[in-house]
């Protein structure tokens, strides 16, 4: 089983769109949106949910009124003031460190664990996808990542399927870390930009550190040819396969809006055929 997660160092690259076109191009593959923060791979592939579960993730103190004899010891060591006067936790203020809970001399606050969110797994037109949707405002996304893919690696290997295909977070934190750990490869999608150079370059920086072998491709890379030589010189320089360029279109953004691949709303495109050959250089990478 291989796995190719697809990242990017920032946002608005064409990430997902790529991946939602892979998904067309592909065959015997899971789809995983590891983007948990911002998931969106599902506005392409409608997803059928067939399961779904909640994600629960880091604890928040609550005060048991009939066993609160006020004490104050836990709102006098309470660092973030959480606490009210009379006894409340401010769901927002709580920052789980449980010291309120391990102190209390009346065993009177439970630590209940929190509900940050959901995972799922549907079937598309494409095949099986594990994807996952974060609560708004809430954290430990990296640990949703890690379960979204390793829900996918079980739904692979128990359908017999040799590759995930999974659609990574933008920028370098916890999220992205968690989504290329383990990976057999990362193509991260840049575009000839000041920023999305920079972020290129910082992401590169990421897989290396992890091991983890990389390719890039340069997207709408017709708009500056002066930098988009400058990603190809900057990948030759470290060792990463650049893999090809695909030329800015409309077509995206239309096929989007009609909830369809590349593939689907225009193939026989150039920029289908760009894709193409970048397709044809992951699947002689991976060996798949």
């Amino acid at each position: 089983m291989k796995e190719l997660v697809i990242i990017s160092g920032k946002g608005g690259t064409g990430k997902t769109s790529l991946v939602a076109a892979f998904a067309s191009l592909a065959e015997k593959k899971v789809l995983c949106d590891a983007d948990v923060d911002a998931a969106d791979l599902h506005l392409i592939m409608n997803p059928e949910v067939v399961r779904q579960s909640d994600f629960q993730s880091g604890n928040t103190a609550v005060i048991d009124n009939d066993r609160c004899t006020g004490c104050g010891l836990c709102r006098e060591l309470c660092r973030w003031d959480a606490i009210s006067e009379d006894y409340k936790v401010n769901p927002i203020d709580c920052e789980g460190c449980g010291v309120c809970v391990y102190f209390c001399p009346e065993n009177a606050i439970d630590f209940p664990e929190n509900t940050c969110g959901e995972w799922f797994v549907s079937d598309t037109r494409f095949g099986p996808m594990v994807h996952a949707r974060l609560g708004i405002a809430e954290e430990n996304s990296g640990k949703l990542v890690t379960l979204v893919r390793k829900e996918a690696g079980k739904l692979a290997e128990k359908k017999d399927l040799g590759l995930i295909l999974t659609d990574g977070p933008p920028g370098v934190g916890c999220p992205v870390i968690a989504s290329i750990g383990g990976a057999d490869a990362v193509l991260i999608v840049t575009e000839p930009t000041v920023s999305g150079i920079h972020d290129m370059e910082r992401v590169a920086q990421l897989a290396a550190h992890f091991r983890v072998p990389a390719l890039v491709c340069v997207n709408k890379f017709d708009l500056n040819l002066e930098l988009t030589c400058e990603i190809e010189k900057y990948a030759a320089e470290h060792n990463i396969t650049c893999l090809g360029r695909i030329v800015f279109d409309p077509i995206f953004t239309r096929a989007m809006v009609q909830a369809q691949t590349v593939f689907e709303y225009g193939n026989g495109s150039k920029v289908t055929e760009q894709i193409e050959v970048i397709w044809q250089g992951i699947i002689k990478m991976l060996k798949i």
